[in-house]
């Protein structure tokens, strides 16, 4: 049965007190709008129309050009928001599933299910329903005795009694295509708001004795987003999905309330994630690896057995064996090998480094080509930029750089040269030779006396808490 998705994405979400399109926010990595994209594309609804309005250019700029869109100029309600894609459905004979834009937790299995149920029971309209003990902001589900759905009321219309209702209704439809282009024809606006109502579509063709099923679903599937709370819980949701998903592939996530994986993260079996980190973007990090505690990684990818911890990464490539951390930032652009050693207070950025190269601690590396097994000592700082143009750095295998030097770029260390610790390197080193760029020693003899600058008797004790 051909299958045409409509989703309700014009809306400005005031509540969100935002300058962007509600359904463009983030909930675990994604735009709101993508989620639900997703799965309708895991339904099989090939083709889908989006209705839009406030900030549509953004909207169109997170979809695509895959899908269609409709230009809802005044937003006068749900039902008035489908009547503008009315043209675009007379000519369908199969089902139409209209569903909002900012309801993320959908799952493909349920709107699966419930398409299931459409056809199966030979409804010409069904509803995805959940209950909640606290129903406030949905729209009410009213049966009859029988427990037969007689219509949807929205809260602000809803007397004190069917306030009391604990059923509501999700936003998610599947219509006759047929059927949903008469009831809309039969919409009135209402005389309180001048809004057009969707759910009125639903009483329209319960009352011309048309078959109105419904699926029932968990509320947590259903949920809207409509301000920064909401968003919230809605990303705590989705997050625990997605690690969920993971652990059960194989990786061991240590404690999932305080990790944070966007749902396009792929992580190798074996693999464990400590507590506090946060993977985004597109990373994707190899078999039996750490990373964390307290790491983030950004459009990275990881090779395997690889310990990050502490530390922040994106946009780079970090290689098998290496050791990261703790508080080292790899920046975008760089690219590290094998076995590699970034230690304590090391930043890298935009560089290759070989295999088995080492910075424990202390040092900067930018903009350098640097080759294999290359040791650099503490507080070492490649000097590229000179205030206005970067310049490059390159530094040859098995290259020794003794700590507390400055290599002044351009310059290149050729295979198997040594730096002396304390050196301004501004020249070319050549193979096998040894750089030492350091003034020469002095010593002043009996200087600190003097000059009176003993300091036995200058002991400054600590400073005392004060009792509270």
């Amino acid at each position: 049965m051909e299958l045409c998705a409509v989703v309700m994405a014009a809306g400005e979400g005031k509540r969100m007190h935002s300058k962007h399109s509600k359904v463009v926010h983030r909930a675990a990595g994604k735009p709101l709008i993508s989620w639900i994209a997703d799965v309708l594309g895991e339904i099989g609804a090939k083709e889908q129309l989006y209705i839009v309005g406030y900030k549509q250019e953004e909207v169109r700029a997170v979809l695509g050009e895959n899908v269609a869109f409709v230009l809802q100029e005044q937003q006068l309600g749900t039902g008035h928001a489908v009547m503008q894609v009315a043209p675009f459905l007379e000519s369908r004979s199969g089902v139409t599933v209209v569903l909002p834009g900012d309801a993320p937790m959908i799952t493909a299995d349920t709107l699966s299910a419930a398409l299931r149920c459409f056809e199966e029971e030979n409804r010409d309209a069904l509803l995805v329903t959940a209950s909640t003990p606290h129903p406030s902001g949905y729209g009410r589900i009213v049966r009859d005795a029988a427990g037969r759905i007689r219509k949807i009321v929205e809260e602000d219309d809803a007397s004190t009694e069917e306030k009391k209702i604990k059923d509501v209704n999700s936003s998610f439809y599947f219509f006759k295509t047929p059927l949903l282009l008469s009831a809309l024809g039969k919409l009135a606006a209402h005389k309180k708001n001048e809004q057009y109502y969707l759910t009125d579509t639903v009483e329209t063709l319960i009352n011309e004795g048309y078959s109105v099923g419904e699926y029932v679903t968990d509320f947590d599937e259903i949920r809207g987003v409509n301000d920064r709370v909401e968003l919230q819980q809605a990303g705590k949701i989705l997050n625990m999905r997605v690690c969920r998903k993971l652990m059960l592939e194989g990786v061991q996530i240590v404690d999932p309330d305080s990790t944070w994986i966007d749902a396009s993260v792929k992580i190798g079996c074996d693999t464990v994630i400590r507590p506090g980190t946060v993977l985004r973007g597109e990373t994707e990090i190899g078999e039996g690896s750490f990373i964390g505690p307290q790491t983030q990684l950004e459009n990275v990818t990881v090779g395997e057995e690889t310990t990050i911890m502490h530390s922040v990464a994106s946009d780079c490539r970090i290689g098998n064996g290496c050791r990261i951390g703790p508080y080292s930032h790899i920046r975008p652009d760089s690219v590290l090998g094998d076995q590699i050693t970034i230690g304590a207070f090391v930043e890298v950025k935009n560089s290759t480094l070989g295999d088995y190269t080492r910075a424990r601690h202390l040092t900067y590396i930018g903009d350098s080509e640097v080759g294999r097994n290359v040791n650099f000592g503490c507080g070492v700082v490649t000097c590229n930029f000179d205030g206005q143009d970067k310049t490059a750095c390159r530094i040859g295998d098995n290259v020794f750089i003794g700590g507390n030097s400055n290599l002044i770029s351009p310059i290149t260390l050729h295979d198997d040269s040594y730096i002396a610790a304390g050196s301004t390197v501004t020249e070319d080193v050549p193979e096998l030779g040894l750089a030492i760029a350091r003034s020469k020693q002095s010593i002043k003899e009996n200087w600190v006396v003097s000059k009176n600058r003993l300091r036995t008797n200058a002991v400054i004790p600590p400073e005392k808490e004060f009792d509270i």
